[in-house]
């Protein structure tokens, strides 16, 4: 049997020999970012600037490819069905992990159907009350919520299933409490109505909020992130302020096709990865509001796995459910 061994062993090198091969060439034609929105969007933003940057480091055409519509499943299906080779890969951001337990019917399965390649960026929220609430601390405001139960309100900026709508409701989970979700297609739409007395509170984006916290026209009273936010490093996080365990990272990320060779997945996380890094681009994406990341395709699916089990718990929790 040692000529079987010594087939299999050849058969084994050349195999990696093609893969290193088909990685150093990489790419040899244009390549297609996929975002599952529309144009404008701060994610539509951060994936052309992306684009254009891998552009440079390529010397090949990078399109990015708006395919918005059914909660970002028309882009993420289109991913699904492409070639796995590498020219074509999803931008997709956390509510890719949320996706999957929200939805009872989807046309692709995340994990089975896609290579997760790398986490580009990071974003954190911020709740927030009306600047005349008479709440000044998460400790008054979970008090209050649990004397009134589904009395108070919190809004989200992306509607049922939305990242924002999961913030509120893992609030609810951790707190104990019983506030009561309204969706809205942003997030300023929410905001306008917190400011004017319609909601409770809102648990959005800090980039968003950031202009009225500014100017007092609302009051913050923690972030979502295990550790404070460098743009709001006054602020107490939810975990400390008593909401033990909170944590809500809003993330991008880039996704392959599965079956997309492993070495050429590891060319395109490792050149993203060098590019997000970078002092120039580290300096934009804060002017965005964000924070670069940039993860191994390994580190990437290790956290996006277990993202999926934590949204599956909350959704489970708040017995969501979208046709």
């Amino acid at each position: 049997m040692k000529w079987y061994a010594s087939i299999n062993l050849a058969g084994g090198l050349m195999l990696a020999a093609l893969c290193a091969a088909q990685a150093a060439d990489f790419p040899q034609r244009p390549v297609r970012i996929v975002v599952p929105i529309g144009p404008g969007s701060s994610m539509d933003i951060i994936a052309r600037v992306l684009a254009q940057k891998l552009n440079e480091a390529w010397g090949q055409p990078v399109i990015v490819d708006n395919r918005a519509g059914a909660g970002g499943n028309i882009g993420a299906e289109t991913v699904a069905k492409a070639a796995p080779d590498g020219y074509t890969v999803l931008f997709a951001s956390s509510s890719f992990a949320i996706s999957p337990s929200v939805y009872r019917k989807m046309p692709y399965e995340v994990l089975r159907d896609f290579e997760p390649v790398t986490q580009i960026s990071s974003r954190g929220n911020v709740l927030v009350v009306a600047a005349g609430s008479p709440l000044n601390t998460v400790r008054e405001l979970v008090a209050f919520a649990k004397a009134r139960p589904g009395q108070l309100s919190f809004g989200s900026g992306g509607g049922t299933g939305s990242s924002d709508h999961m913030a509120g409701e893992l609030f609810n989970m951790l707190a104990g409490v019983q506030i009561v979700h309204v969706p809205y297609k942003s997030g300023p739409q929410a905001q306008n109505d917190l400011i004017g007395g319609q909601l409770s509170i809102y648990l959005g984006g800090i980039p968003i909020q950031l202009p009225m916290i500014k100017t007092a026209r609302v009051k913050p009273l923690g972030t979502s992130g295990l550790k404070r936010s460098p743009m709001l490093p006054e602020i107490p996080t939810l975990h400390e302020s008593g909401v033990t365990g909170y944590e809500v990272d809003v993330w991008y990320g880039l996704f392959a096709p599965r079956g997309t060779p492993a070495a050429v997945v590891t060319r395109i996380a490792a050149d993203v990865t060098r590019i997000v890094r970078t002092p120039a681009m580290a300096e934009r994406w804060q002017t965005l509001g964000v924070e670069p990341a940039g993860t191994t395709p390994p580190e990437f699916r290790v956290k996006f796995t277990a993202e999926i089990d934590k949204w599956r718990r909350v959704v489970k929790a708040a017995q969501i459910e979208i046709e």
